[in-house]
């Protein structure tokens, strides 16, 4: 199924404005700083995030200049920060594409993240609309807080699933609920509406980073990351924290362990890796998806009345728990 034209079906010329206007933000004359922006532009992307914001504003009204900027706003902000997470992690690829990073150096993508930061603030600005403005710039600190959350928890000894939903919480979920509440603000949802768009946001972001952690369990050019970055990078995700915790194998817990410490070798990785397999921990996770996409269709059910509307968010969370990339 084409999940990603029943997607845009509803909102092909609202999305196609927005590109373009997302393409302009991300445009300068200046030889490096033009350069830099034009390799991020380059990489495109599905605009999933854009596109949830969209849809939610045309299910409870209509897309608008507000709707447009806020949208322009968060996409801006969720890039500056792939940028300067790319730098925290010493990644030479984002999907498939050399990072700001590797192309340039660390000195350069630090201040290309900071100048599309600041264009994320302007694009917010021209909403005049104080709710949006406020809900973006506390979502930029959640986003940092999670990066920080995430970076101190590899010190934690502890393999906990509690502190692992507190991460994507604050990281994914919080960007794709921020996503769903400002298109239903955008259009005049009622306050209901609004917390219950949040909701459905917040229940796709939690879907979707199961899911890409997931990737991290196979190799594949497609998803632009070799089989264990995560572990490479001290992260224990989802599937290989439930294998752990239903095996008393002393030797899987040590290398964990030294997952989190930064000695584990690429070996030792594939051991883990199979390990993680060998325990259900990949069924685990996609049960989990399963259990969180029951309450996201609630929203679908219940708040959404349009049919091309709800086919295409339909399409939305369905893409969202099979995609392979």
């Amino acid at each position: 199924m084409d999940y990603l034209s029943l997607i845009k079906q509803p909102i092909e010329q609202e999305l196609s404005k927005f590109i373009g206007l997302f393409n302009e933000s991300l445009t300068h004359s200046d030889g490096l700083l033009g350069s830099a922006l034009t390799h991020i532009r380059q990489r495109g992307g599905k605009r999933m995030r854009p596109m949830l914001i969209l849809l939610t504003a045309k299910n409870f009204g209509l897309v608008s200049d507000v709707t447009q900027n806020a949208a322009i706003g968060l996409e801006l902000l969720h890039t500056a920060s792939l940028v300067h997470d790319d730098v925290v992690d010493e990644s030479r690829e984002r999907r498939g594409q050399a990072s700001v990073n590797a192309t340039y150096d660390n000195k350069v993508a630090v201040l290309v993240g900071d100048y599309i930061l600041s264009t994320a603030l302007l694009s917010v600005s021209l909403t005049n609309n104080q709710r949006i403005v406020q809900l973006l710039s506390e979502l930029g600190r959640t986003l940092a807080a999670g990066e920080i959350l995430q970076l101190s928890n590899i010190q934690n000894q502890e393999f906990s699933e509690d502190v692992y939903y507190q991460i994507i919480n604050s990281k994914t979920a919080a960007l794709f609920e921020a996503c769903a509440k400002i298109g239903a603000i955008s259009a005049g949802a009622d306050e209901g509406g609004v917390e219950a768009a949040a909701k459905f946001g917040h229940d796709i972001g939690m879907i979707f980073q199961i899911r890409d952690d997931i990737f991290d369990y196979f190799d594949s050019k497609e998803i632009g990351k070799p089989t264990g970055n995560d572990m490479v990078e001290g992260k224990l995700t989802l599937p290989v924290i439930y294998a752990l915790n239903n095996s008393d194998m002393e030797s899987m817990h040590t290398l964990a362990r030294k997952v989190k410490a930064g000695t584990v070798n690429a070996d030792e990785i594939a051991v883990l890796v199979e390990f993680t397999k060998s325990q259900g921990g990949i069924e685990y996770a996609e049960r989990r998806m399963e259990e969180i996409a029951v309450e996201a269709r609630q929203f679908i059910d219940t708040l959404v009345n349009e049919k091309a509307i709800k086919d295409a968010l339909t399409a939305y969370l369905d893409y969202v728990i099979q995609r392979r990339l």
